[in-house]
């Protein structure tokens, strides 16, 4: 039996989604941690880019009744003349969740919370049932799981004593220290290659790429399993030029028993919405969907190469 955690140690966690079949192997429990190195111009998660509690407002849903103005400790909800109910973005919310607790409408809620590795644990440990009959387990996701990489080795630690499957999903932009000692207890690396090009990567995502293709290196060659994930957006990063390149490197590596192939996740806007909840604007101008078409052409050049390739819908 592995040791156990004595210390109780907690994470800043935005969301738990239950039953997902897209974040490996089996029906699985995703935790989604808050905190992100990277800056992507398409990221379906905004309100897990920054580590700090958030305010997210659905104007449309509020009725200017001002309760959320008198209970939040920090004044962040503020009244209007002329427009009404307001979030003040400038000052920074303690989390408390108080206006979120008194909203008739529900048209607040407080992105990240704080969680014990003992109720996350609980979350994992209820649905064990359905981990054993589907091949399942646990994803931790985010944002960037590895910049809370303490707290998710000792939860992955906890979860293998408990006998559950374990996986992350990473961008992998993090020192190798910090996939290495996660990877003693993750059984699937689910590792994204966005772009292949490091100044064309800086430029999409807010940072070069040479950290994040070393990585990718090592796991594979300390014989972690691994997984590619490629998010395709047309023009950006679906062209015939960039899937060779991508190819090409991941070419050596075709053979290794723990290099389980490629995902390609085409772009979606199932996000967009929450940039108006955060008084954002999202980024994205251009339609960056693929067809099916498109799809096709891509998962044909890859299987040329005698690479397992699979199309990842929502």
């Amino acid at each position: 039996m592995m040791e156990t955690v004595q210390i109780e140690r907690k994470a800043r966690i935005f969301n738990i989604q239950k039953y997902s079949i897209y974040d490996g192997p089996g029906i699985r429990t995703l935790f989604f941690f808050k905190g992100c190195p990277l800056r992507c111009r398409w990221c379906s998660n905004p309100e897990s880019i920054d580590r700090k509690y958030e305010v997210m407002f659905q104007k449309n849903m509020c009725v200017d009744c001002g309760e959320c103005v008198k209970v939040c400790p920090m004044k962040i909800h503020k009244m209007d003349a002329e427009v009404g109910h307001y979030v003040d973005r400038t000052i920074n919310c303690s989390g408390c969740r108080a206006c979120e607790a008194v909203c008739p409408k529900r048209a607040i809620s407080i992105a990240g919370e704080d969680r014990l590795l003992s109720d996350l644990l609980e979350i994992a440990i209820e649905d064990i049932p359905f981990y054993q009959t589907s091949g399942g387990g646990v994803t931790l996701g985010g944002g960037e799981v590895t910049t809370q990489s303490e707290f998710a080795t000792n939860f992955l630690m906890e979860c293998k004593a408990h006998g559950i499957h374990t996986a992350i999903e990473t961008c992998g932009h993090t020192s190798l220290k910090n996939l290495l000692k996660i990877g003693e207890f993750c059984d699937l690396f689910l590792f994204d290659l966005k772009q292949i090009d490091s100044e064309r990567h800086l430029e999409l995502t807010g940072v070069r790429n040479e950290r994040i293709l070393e990585n990718l290196k090592d796991l594979i060659e300390n014989r972690k399993n691994i997984k590619v994930r490629m998010p395709l957006m047309k023009g950006l990063n679906n062209d015939p030029e960039t899937i060779h390149r991508t190819i090409e490197f991941l070419q050596p590596y075709r053979n290794h028993r723990n290099f389980l192939g490629i995902d390609l996740l085409p772009y979606h806007k199932l996000g967009v919405n929450k940039y108006d909840q955060l008084d954002q604007i999202y980024p994205v101008t251009e339609d960056l969907s693929l067809s099916d078409e498109d799809l096709d052409l891509i998962e044909e050049q890859i299987l040329t190469y005698d690479f397992p390739v699979k199309v990842i819908r929502h």
